[in-house]
């Protein structure tokens, strides 16, 4: 069993989008008219074939409560992978993104958090 798709609430997904490809690098994969919203899929570049990361609108009141409510408390609701997290952390903070725990050193792991501006926190790390 592989994981092929995981999805992630959006408050907005033209804005998600372009958060994703154009700050984080993330290519689109697929971008489908499904009714009022898209299905929007996302890749990395250094993996197209891999898992697939979907713009999920918060459409229903429970996933707009779940996400506001996880943001409310800070946590992050998904973690990215990065070779490294200080080279990583400048480019981002270059590119305007507000961070809300720096890179931070965590027993076999440094992580460091930052708000998708799309009510999500996003955690990245490097195992060390």
């Amino acid at each position: 069993m592989n994981i092929i798709v995981t999805s992630l609430f959006v408050e907005d997904q033209d804005k998600a989008l372009a958060f994703y490809t154009e700050t984080l690098g993330f290519e689109k994969k697929h971008d489908i008219p499904m009714g009022k919203f898209r299905w929007i899929a996302l890749v990395s570049p250094e993996n197209p074939e891999g898992t697939e990361l979907l713009l999920e609108p918060n459409d229903h009141p429970a996933s707009r409560e779940y996400q506001q409510k996880i943001f409310a408390e800070g946590i992050p609701a998904t973690m990215f992978g990065v070779s490294d997290i200080h080279v990583e952390y400048k480019r981002l903070l270059d590119l305007g993104v507000q961070f809300s725990i720096e890179p931070t050193e965590m027993d076999t792991v440094t992580i460091a958090v930052f708000d998708d501006t799309c009510g999500n926190f996003i955690q990245i790390a490097q195992p060390k």
